[in-house]
């Protein structure tokens, strides 16, 4: 048994060298003094005190940091999960109260388990399901209800809590004469400190400095008399060990929306950690391993009031510009968070809500991808389409609906791509021994009395009748001059027994009407299910060639008198 593979940290730090430190120590502490701020805002769309923010951005870190196989991944509250916790929670108690917690850490330890139970089993594979234009359209659509949930706070007025855009703006509207305009200035002002601060230099921390910025101007100007909203007391002091409440009616009610947050924040998480390791030839990103990290990362943070995390893209992005090389710059991030919860949280006493707000909407608006509309437009219209369904679904329905309909969306491409796959008709390339689509290649030469199919896709009972379908339109084209099929499986993958019993049918049906049938390019996962079925019997061994034109040639020397015999009636034949 290698240890490494099961707590990859043995491996870096093994290894460990004083150089890599220096990295690490300047990257902790600059994704550290990153996460405060951003933290207690993505506990704010979470529903949750701002103080849980930075809960979920202790023991988390350090669990996935010893287990994780990325060494830049930056671990910790996000503003997808964050929104996903409070859709899931917010039908079942009114955010901020003692039940909502609850709730929130105990959905933490289901997705924890989920994960991790996924990783030890080899079930990484599952988000594939997901696709890159529903994860887009998706991802968009959340962002701005991300973002517009703060306008509340940005305008300084009371909104209804909705997961709907067209409700918060209508009522943000009807309101609009009631915004507070000493707060909506803090907060714009907040937003320009950011955005001014990342296009210089993205290490710097930008969102701190609005921090500084926004709790300077309210003591100053004292605009807390003005009607400006503050944090208030954040309580100091470390998460106490609690065991989540795991009841099986939780369980039940919480299950889907922690089935959601384990496959999203696990796509989120892994997207961006492949993504950096490219950068990074040292160390592999394991997906399995992945998922049991960030697995216990969770459960381990529910047991000291953590709400669901997982890696991040700004800060994985900002951790790795800043020089991180391996998982101890994590661990200094989180021992700035503790030494934040121990002495320095009555600093954030006056820290006004609209700053947060504008954290958070600088952070979120910055995943909304228009070019990647832009580019699947251009290029592939049917994947466009997907992500307009998801991010109109979205919107209108809600999260957990668009999650949904996405996934539905990925299913019935698959399943569609996969029944209707390309098939092609095959013609000689003049002066040479390749064969390609005559649709695509106007010079190559077709034979009346020849036709050669290619079928590109694995053939199992969901094709059949496609495969079926499409050759037969094939042939009736040919007329009565066609003599011989040539079916090229160059490139079918697997056979299934439905798929060999309508190949049984149509070589009978085929020599029936004097047209001989012969097979190229079976592979050996196909040869071998052929032979199981006893298929390769049936049709004559001698049937099956290695190219099309060692088939073509075999055509070409069979005698013209002869056109209904198939490769092993004719050896015997010219043997006897």
């Amino acid at each position: 048994m290698n240890i490494k593979s099961y707590i990859p940290a043995f491996d870096w730090l093994s290894n460990y060298k004083k150089v890599q430190f220096k990295g690490d120590l300047a990257a902790g502490l600059t994704v550290g003094v990153m996460l405060i701020p951003q933290g207690m805002a993505y506990a704010m769309i979470a529903g949750l005190p701002p103080i849980y923010g930075l809960y979920a951005s202790t023991l988390p870190l350090i669990i996935y940091a010893l287990l994780g196989t990325s060494r830049q991944l930056a671990v910790g509250p996000v503003a997808m999960i964050s929104l996903l916790t409070a859709t899931g929670i917010g039908a079942l108690a009114a955010g901020g109260t003692e039940t909502y917690i609850a709730l929130a850490i105990t959905l933490a330890l289901m997705v924890g388990l989920i994960q991790f139970l996924l990783g030890v089993f080899h079930l990484g594979f599952l988000v594939n399901f997901l696709s890159h234009p529903v994860i887009s359209g998706f991802t968009s659509a959340a962002a701005l209800i991300i973002g517009l949930s703060q306008l509340k706070h940005l305008l300084g007025i009371d909104l209804a809590r909705s997961h709907h855009v067209h409700e918060i703006l209508l009522e943000a509207f009807d309101k609009i004469e009631a915004v507070n305009l000493s707060t909506f200035l803090l907060g714009t002002i907040g937003i320009a400190l950011i955005i001014t601060v990342k296009k210089i230099n993205k290490a710097i921390p930008g969102s701190l400095l609005a921090v500084v910025f926004g709790i300077l101007v309210v003591i100053t100007l004292g605009l807390t008399d003005n009607g400006v909203k503050i944090v208030g007391e954040v309580p100091s002091g470390l998460p106490t060990f609690a065991v989540p409440n795991f009841d099986w009616t939780t369980i039940q009610t919480l299950l889907p929306v922690a089935l959601a947050i384990s496959l999203v924040s696990f796509m989120e998480s892994i997207a961006v950690a492949k993504a950096i390791q490219t950068k990074h030839k040292d160390y592999e990103v394991v997906p399995n391993q992945e998922l049991i990290a960030l697995g216990l990362a969770n459960i381990g943070g529910s047991f000291l009031q953590s709400y669901p995390v997982t890696g991040g893209f700004s800060r994985t992005a900002v951790n790795d510009d800043a020089g991180a090389k391996t998982g101890m710059a994590s661990i200094i991030s989180a021992a700035l968070i503790v030494l934040t919860l121990l002495f320095l949280t009555p600093l954030f006493y006056y820290l006004p809500n609209a700053i947060l707000a504008s954290i958070i909407m600088v952070a979120v608006f910055g995943l909304i991808d228009a070019k990647e509309a832009r580019h699947l437009w251009a290029t592939n219209r049917s994947d466009f389409w997907m992500l307009v369904a998801t991010f109109v679904a979205t919107l209108g329905l809600g999260i957990e609906q668009g999650i949904g309909i996405g996934v539905i969306l990925s299913l019935a491409m698959i399943i569609f791509r996969t029944t209707r796959p390309h098939y092609a008709e095959l013609g000689k390339v003049p002066g040479t021994h390749f064969y390609r689509n005559v649709d695509r290649f106007n010079q190559v030469e077709e034979r009346k009395d020849l036709l050669i199919f290619r079928f590109d896709a694995q053939l199992y009972f969901a094709n059949t009748n496609y495969f079926r379908d499409s050759l037969n339109t094939l042939v009736t084209q040919k007329g009565e001059a066609l003599k011989t099929v040539i079916l090229c499986f160059n490139s079918i993958n697997n056979l299934d027994s439905s798929a060999i019993h309508m190949l049984e049918e149509v070589v009978a049906d085929y020599r029936n009407n004097q047209v001989t049938v012969l097979f190229t390019g079976v592979k050996g996962p196909v040869r071998d299910a052929m032979e199981r079925a006893h298929f390769l019997e049936k049709i004559g061994r001698h049937n099956c060639f290695m190219g099309i034109q060692q088939a073509v040639n075999f055509i070409d020397k069979m005698p013209a008198t002869m056109p209904s015999l198939d490769a092993a009636s004719y050896i015997l034949q010219t043997n006897s």
